[in-house]
């Protein structure tokens, strides 16, 4: 070989071994989710475009806080009605992907006009924005007077980490319970690569909640939390065993995390587990490992070591 080599043939020079691995990546392999075709017009759900409105929706349910809009009482209208109109038209689009990548991945035919029905869903999801406004109002107020760091509502809307997780999630909620799951979930996993908060879009979450502090927080797919409820960093809300089926799959559905009730409040670090139920005003204390159920006012901490006998 001449010693000018050029530039391709050094590129080259590795090919066996490239051909090898390319070889094997291509080979079939025993998780077959691993490769996804989409088909020609239905590209798998976009990140960016999901992110885009996201910040749109943010916009209209926190005018002035979100969107770079200096906004009047004149314009408020045009900038609620802009936002609404790209929040439709992006959200039709992801939820007919979503639909046409869930069919495909369990192997089976995308249903014919899945369009029709992903805008239709689309529809009804911004109908229910006055709901979560609502929701999303009691969690602000309920964030200012649960911590004395906060000066003004809006720092907690601005700053906090429970209200941007707790805005996702209640987009992402209304989304699940309209038959929208894998949108719903990039949506909750949006939040929790940017907060540390895990809450599965499943999870059912009443009025005036909040989480002070908020890293490491889990609340599991079939939580009910009631009204008033108050977390702090590092709690999980998770299930306690899984059940299996005749194929050795977990069966997918069945309720196996805890339900609290109106005004609980769980301290830092406590874990509690399975279907079991924390009564209304009960207090769960730091560090707590809990799997049952709890009868209404009660105050569970850890024993002193003293109780426990000398320590060795």
């Amino acid at each position: 070989m001449p010693e000018n080599k050029t530039d391709a043939t050094i590129l080259y020079r590795g090919l066996p071994e490239i051909e090898q691995v390319t070889d094997a990546l291509c080979a079939p392999a025993p998780y077959q989710p691993m490769t996804y075709e989409a088909p020609g017009d239905s590209p798998m759900p976009s990140l960016e475009a999901l992110g885009e409105m996201m910040n749109r929706l943010r916009a209209v349910l926190f005018p002035g806080y979100f969107g770079d809009a200096r906004l009047s009482a004149a314009s408020l209208r045009y900038h609620l009605a802009a936002n609404l109109d790209a929040v439709l038209r992006i959200l039709s689009e992801q939820i007919r992907r979503g639909i046409c990548f869930t069919c495909m991945d369990a192997q089976q035919m995308c249903p014919p006009l899945c369009g029709g029905e992903a805008r239709e869903k689309a529809l009804a999801f911004l109908v229910g924005l006055p709901q979560i406004r609502d929701l999303l109002a009691s969690d602000v107020k309920a964030a200012f007077e649960g911590d004395p760091a906060a000066k003004t509502p809006g720092e907690t809307i601005f700053c906090y980490p429970s209200i941007s997780a707790m805005t996702n999630h209640r987009i992402a909620h209304s989304l699940y319970k309209l038959g929208v799951p894998l949108i719903a979930r990039i949506i909750s996993e949006m939040a929790h690569s940017h907060t540390g908060i895990d809450i599965h879009p499943g999870a059912s979450i009443g009025e005036r909640f909040f989480i002070d502090h908020g890293t490491g927080v889990v609340i599991g797919e079939t939580c009910v939390i009631g009204k008033g409820c108050r977390l702090y960093q590092g709690v999980t809300l998770g299930a306690l065993s899984f059940t299996r089926g005749e194929d050795g799959l977990l069966v997918k559905g069945q309720p196996r995390h805890p339900i609290l009730e109106d005004n609980v409040t769980v301290y830092a670090g406590a874990t509690i587990l399975g279907r079991i139920t924390i009564g209304e005003g009960a207090t769960i204390g730091g560090n707590v490992w809990l799997t049952q159920s709890v009868p209404p006012n009660s105050r569970i901490i850890q024993r002193r070591s003293s109780e426990n006998g000398p320590s060795k």
